[in-house]
């Protein structure tokens, strides 16, 4: 009996379920906007209009007091198409899908998943909040706990909850919390498989992935301290005075003296200094850093977007996370809902050899295959075209490593 032809369909469906098992970030984040992108033939620079929860202040008395609206907007952009080459032949279209997935899809897409991860993993630089010691690897259930307590103390939901973390910070977990009184089970698995799994300390899953970024710091040096008071509502830059022509990296967070952070719903302080994260490169002029931009904008207490309790002060001291011109790796802790993914249907094209597009758990992926006349082969690209943000950063933590 002679073996079936393995259809293009039947290949790009298989691609695609490899690729959703080896996501690792991206399998954790919320995808619920793909539908906006599903148009045949998008491009790259396409972007979706997302609209963040509104928020009020609560007030007393009987008297009602009329608030306008609140409500906010990002947008997410397919700015990446990503593809990985791979030839096969008519003769390998005779085998069984399994096989044939293990000797030709299955070394390339997971290298295909893992430059996603890569990607996504880049949302560390849109997120503020902050745990652990800048250059210790962590090992112990308190960063682990200090990381909840961030979300926690942001109103951010207790469910679907994710930690991902470098190899180095995965064996120093496991090893630093292998004392802790755990569920038989849980134990036996992650003795044999060296990996944290499901159900730790709060949070839905604790994942170990290659894909963690590297984060090097920028050359700030000396005190720094901030210029002029900041008196506006809602300003995302700001100006501090410094030392030479010293340069501050997108990513690098501070603090302020004396601004602390306040929960989303009361508005009360957290009790901990409120973190910015620097999201535009800027280089120092005779020692100013002019118009810094900064995340999340400064609002008081007395508005409805509230980040912190008090504006900051001429004068009042910058400091700054980790040492200047440093590397750390950037760990992520997030709700599911901090980071959105989304892919879009690339175009299908026509007069091709093989063509095919599917569309599972909001991830579009592509195969073509064209023979090659000049060198009498079948090249083959397997495409995703995908967007991220971190839409709402205030829901995520970076675990430093």
């Amino acid at each position: 009996m002679s073996n079936s032809l393995l259809t293009i369909d039947m290949i790009t469906r298989k691609a695609l379920e490899i690729l959703e098992n080896n996501l690792v970030i991206t399998r954790t984040v919320n995808r619920q906007y793909d539908d906006s992108f599903a148009v045949e033939g998008a491009k790259i620079g396409s972007t979706l209009r997302i609209r963040l929860p509104d928020r009020a202040l609560v007030t007393d008395g009987a008297a009602l007091q009329v608030q306008d609206d609140n409500e906010q907007y990002t947008t997410l952009t397919v700015s990446s198409q990503k593809h990985i080459g791979v030839n096969f032949t008519s003769a390998e279209l005779t085998m069984q899908l399994d096989d044939f997935a293990e000797r030709v899809l299955k070394p390339r897409i997971s290298q295909l998943a893992s430059s996603i991860d890569a990607d996504v993993a880049n949302a560390y630089q849109q997120i503020y909040n902050s745990v652990g010691t800048p250059g210790t690897t962590p090992a112990t259930s308190l960063v682990l706990l200090q990381g909840n307590q961030k979300l926690n103390e942001f109103a951010t939901p207790m469910s679907q909850r994710y930690v991902a973390v470098n190899p180095a910070a995965n064996a120093g977990l496991i090893e630093g919390m292998k004392g802790l009184f755990n569920p038989v089970d849980t134990i036996s698995k992650q003795f044999k498989n060296g990996l944290m799994g499901e159900g730790i300390l709060g949070y839905d899953e604790l994942n170990m992935t290659q894909s963690i970024r590297q984060f090097t710091t920028g050359s700030r040096s000396g005190t720094i301290t901030v210029t002029t008071t900041v008196a506006t509502q809602g300003q995302s830059t700001i100006t501090l005075t410094g030392t030479g022509s010293q340069t501050l990296a997108v990513g690098d967070v501070f603090t302020i003296a004396n601004v602390y952070a306040v929960n989303p719903q009361t508005r009360e302080s957290t009790g901990s200094l409120q973190q910015f994260v620097v999201t535009t490169a800027n280089t120092a002029s005779s020692g100013t850093y002019s118009n810094v931009a900064i995340s999340p904008a400064i609002y008081t207490s007395s508005n409805a977007l509230a980040t912190v309790d008090s504006f900051p002060q001429s004068g009042a001291t910058v400091t700054f996370l980790g040492a200047a011109s440093t590397t750390y790796p950037q760990n992520l802790i997030h709700h599911k809902d901090a980071i959105s993914f989304a892919t879009a249907d690339l175009l299908l094209p026509q007069g091709v050899d093989m063509a095919s597009r599917q569309v599972h758990n909001g991830i579009s992926l592509r195969i073509v295959r064209q023979y090659d006349i000049n060198n009498d082969r079948m090249p083959c690209r397997i495409d995703v075209l995908y967007g991220y943000s971190a839409i709402r950063p205030v829901m995520a933590a970076r675990l430093w490593g």
